[in-house]
């Protein structure tokens, strides 16, 4: 492959300048010869001003019968707070192959929420000099594609609230009459969306004066169970003072008050949809059959139950084409949804992966993130997201520090906004070599799905050699196929050259199939001791409404998606604490959800906030405008 025309040679300055600078002093390419390098017409993408553009499904159609490129995922080893630099080396992993190595290479990338850029982490486009630009647009609103999410989560949330009132005023036959109202013609009829319901109240009738009162009552009254609502409204900003709210206060309502809560909107089920969707009709199936509580029965109840699934579907329809950016190098990034990484699957979506692995083409790159640990990310990655896209990964990076192994190993706590303890500015090799057991097992976790494992040690400024090479020995014993040091934040694509080398050799020496933790067609319980046992849990506790939820749901038939586990990020364990790679313990199961359209079972692993707080100096103190240049200041 030739190199892409559009490289650009970025010179690196030290000590590396602020993330918001570095990328403010780059004019980004027009995405269009970004496009043109990818063999993108303009017929293949709708721009979004300048730098930005969103990538037609239709290529998928065009490029059917083409080969694949490689598929690379990125995972890590458990994080401290301060994050060990996932997007930053995927960031410059690509920079590396795309512009030192003449690869053709894509990377798919999570779009952030604003919740953290205005928070406590900060953006997410990368770091240093491997970064995606326009660095602001990527963090902010880039293409509304949240902004829809929203939208749509919220107008199911109005529905639910809104068919729960009206049928609780009205009589069988009066609720039937305003749901098919009369048309100008005088006549009644069910409306397109409504034969979605009869079929699965097994009503073979197509007109409404051949319903008899039993059938009138089945089809037109929901009968939704208040106490059993899961789904909640969403807003993209941290604000705990919504997590748990109180709704129906006003007095038209009747006195139908009813406690909920806000969540944030990466955390809603369409966002989950969004990543694990293939097309746009798969997008709408899934969307119509997604579970908001269960009838006064038992029955689950879906938004086509509600007669919300074309809504949905119309609120989400431009949002399901991937964001074309690109990286300070030039190298071409895919941006699309951003699940919440310890409710939802964490990972970005299957259409933009399956787009660029026909844009590379064979002998091609495609890199994508997971979020947080590969205990968490990775797995999601492979056991959920891979079993949907039929995708086969050939490589998995595993990202590491030495601050991070060092708090395994037994070092001071790691706290975000304070300054880091000496233990981890100065040398100490054995700490390293103690940490490493989690290393370790991330290496042994990750081997099993039958992908070449190649860790990537992110070198800080204070990292001895001997630590280093404490690192590399170590993950070779554990069994990966390569441990390479890099510097791509300080370097940009030039300090992940040997990593690219690495992963390239990974991806043509892959000999064996894709392997799955466990198998569908098992009972639920037995898929979650499975995972349970990855983490080095020797048992699993079920709380008595855990029981009672995995229960109903192998009742209502939803025992044979996969699971995706909802627990901390800082332990292989329950107990952020927990360091290393702790065995023996017995893994507790507070509760279990289900996100029936996105496609899996979330058992809640001690207390998940889905709606993050802010600290008492949240990031957005140091963010402003430049109105002299009209440039975004202070992102982090």
């Amino acid at each position: 492959m030739s190199a892409s025309k559009t490289v650009r040679k970025v010179e690196v300055l030290s000590p590396v300048p602020a993330d918001i600078d570095i990328a403010n002093s780059v004019e980004p390419f027009h995405i269009s010869e970004i496009a043109k390098d990818l063999n993108l017409s303009p017929k293949h993408y709708d721009l979004y001003g300048k730098y930005k553009a969103k990538v037609l499904l239709s290529v998928l159609d065009e490029l059917e019968g083409s080969g694949d490129g490689y598929y690379v995922v990125v995972g890590g080893i458990t994080p401290t707070p301060l994050g060990e630099g996932k997007s930053t080396t995927t960031v410059g992993l690509c920079q590396a192959l795309g512009a030192f190595l003449d690869k053709k290479v894509v990377t798919c990338l999570r779009q952030p929420s604003q919740g953290p850029t205005f928070g406590i982490k900060g953006g997410a486009a990368g770091g240093g000099y491997s970064q995606v630009i326009p660095m602001d647009e990527f963090n902010l609103h880039l293409t509304g594609d949240i902004h829809a999410i929203t939208a749509a989560n919220n107008l199911l949330a109005a529905a639910i609230d809104t068919r729960i009132f009206h049928e609780s005023t009205q009589s069988d036959k009066a609720l039937l009459n305003r749901l098919c109202p009369p048309n100008k013609e005088g006549k009644r009829s069910f409306s397109d969306i409504m034969f979605r319901r009869l079929k699965k109240l097994g009503i073979s009738k197509t007109k409404l004066e051949e319903l008899t009162p039993q059938e009138v009552k089945k089809f037109a009254r929901l009968d939704i169970d208040p106490a059993s609502i899961t789904w909640r409204r969403v807003m993209d900003v941290n604000d705990r003072f919504l997590r748990k709210i109180t709704v129906g206060q006003g007095p038209e309502e009747k006195g139908m008050v009813r406690e909920t809560g806000f969540d944030i909107s990466v955390a809603s089920e369409i966002m989950a949809v969004l990543a694990l969707t293939t097309s746009l009709a798969d997008m709408r199936e899934r969307l119509g059959k997604m579970v908001i509580g269960n009838s006064k029965a038992g029955d689950p109840v879906t938004a086509d139950d509600l007669d919300v699934g074309g809504a949905l579907t119309v609120l989400m329809k431009d949002a399901i084409n991937p964001t074309l950016m690109q990286t300070l190098e030039g190298t071409p990034v895919l941006v699309h949804a951003g699940p919440f990484a310890n409710i939802a699957h964490g990972n970005s979506s299957i259409v933009a992966d399956k787009i660029a692995l026909k844009l590379a083409g064979p002998g091609g790159f495609v890199v994508t993130e997971a979020g947080f640990g590969s205990d968490i990310g990775t797995e999601k990655f492979m056991n959920i997201k891979c079993r949907y896209s039929s995708l086969t990964p050939q490589c998995a990076v595993i990202v590491a520090t030495i601050r991070a192994l060092k708090m395994h190993g037994g070092g001071p706590e790691v706290v975000a906004g304070k300054p880091l303890d000496g233990a981890y500015t100065t040398e100490n090799v054995s700490l390293v070599e103690a940490g490493c057991v989690n290393l370790a097992r991330h290496i042994t976790n990750t081997k099993a799905y039958g992908v070449n494992v190649v860790v990537a040690v992110n070198m800080f400024a204070t990292d001895s050699e001997a630590e280093l090479n404490a690192v590399r020995k170590a993950a070779l014993a554990a069994g990966a196929y390569d441990a390479v040091v890099c510097t791509h934040h300080a370097h940009g694509g030039k300090g992940a050259v040997d990593l690219g080398i690495a992963v390239q050799k990974a991806c043509e020496n892959l000999t064996q199939p894709l392997k799955f933790l466990y198998r569908l067609d098992i009972s639920i319980k037995e898929k979650i001791e499975a995972i349970a046992r990855s983490y080095g849990a020797t048992g699993v506790e079920y709380s008595e409404q855990a029981e009672k939820q995995i229960e109903m749901y192998s009742r209502q038939g939803f025992s044979g998606l996969p699971i995706c586990m909802a627990k901390t990020q800082y332990s292989f364990s329950h107990n952020a604490a927990e360091k290393g790679a702790p065995t023996g313990f017995s893994l507790p199961i507070r509760d279990v959800r289900a996100s029936i359209g996105a496609g899996f079972i979330y058992p809640l692993v001690g207390t998940m906030s889905t709606m993050p707080g802010l600290p008492t100096r949240p990031c957005f103190y140091d963010i402003d405008l430049d109105t002299a240049t009209g440039k975004v200041i202070g992102l982090s």
